[in-house]
């Protein structure tokens, strides 16, 4: 009988999570309460107390799960994996609550005292691993830092994003994403490189060979 009740409480918890980012996505997190999270999950008050210890506890976890069950497009690692990885998160966030809402909490997060970059630490890993790769396919220019860049990439991502959110509600994400990289591909990637890179939006895996 343990494991029915284990599966229950994984969806039970994961029903919580969903409703939260939904709440948070449209509410932020002062305009967000328990009791319309737990409406909105069906769940009961025990339900979500048993898996998040408080409103600032659940904000925490969807802030630091927000690429959780995020599907990567596949392709050779380096500069077009980057960038096709990139696009995918423009579009994923056009259509992925948790992805929306963790990424509005980490930028809230001051207002239930926290202070954790582990959301943006993660994915500049996950670019850091992208540049390491175009280095050993030789796409990068000689004075570029992978890590440097996976830094500025990220931060400049952020801002992107969210002046996009501002602007149209993030309809206009892809192609301020692929403007980035326009402007940001000739300060590191080479020649030759620049010259089979795809960057427009649903160009994923459609690189020039």
């Amino acid at each position: 009988m343990a494991r029915p009740r284990q599966d229950r409480a994984v969806r039970t918890r994961a029903a919580i999570l969903h409703a939260a980012a939904e709440v948070f996505d449209e509410l932020g997190f002062s305009g967000a309460s328990v009791s319309k999270i737990i409406a909105r999950a069906d769940a009961t008050q025990g339900a979500m107390y048993f898996h998040f210890k408080s409103k600032e506890d659940l904000a925490r976890a969807v802030m630091n799960e927000q690429g959780e069950g995020i599907v990567m497009p596949e392709g050779e690692p380096g500069l077009q994996h980057l960038i096709d990885i990139t696009l995918h998160l423009a579009t994923e966030l056009q259509s992925n609550v948790l992805l929306r809402a963790g990424v509005r909490l980490a930028v809230e997060q001051g207002e239930f005292g926290v202070q954790d970059d582990t959301a943006y630490q993660e994915w500049a890993a996950r670019f850091h691993e992208q540049l390491v790769a175009a280095r050993d396919r030789g796409e990068l220019l000689p004075e570029v830092n992978e890590r440097e860049l996976a830094w500025v990439l990220v931060s400049c991502y952020t801002g992107t994003q969210l002046f996009s959110q501002v602007s149209t509600n993030r309809a206009d994400l892809p192609e301020r994403v692929a403007l980035l990289w326009r402007y940001l591909l000739p300060g590191v990637a080479t020649p030759e490189a620049r010259a089979r890179l795809v960057t427009g939006p649903g160009a994923a895996g459609t690189a020039r060979r």
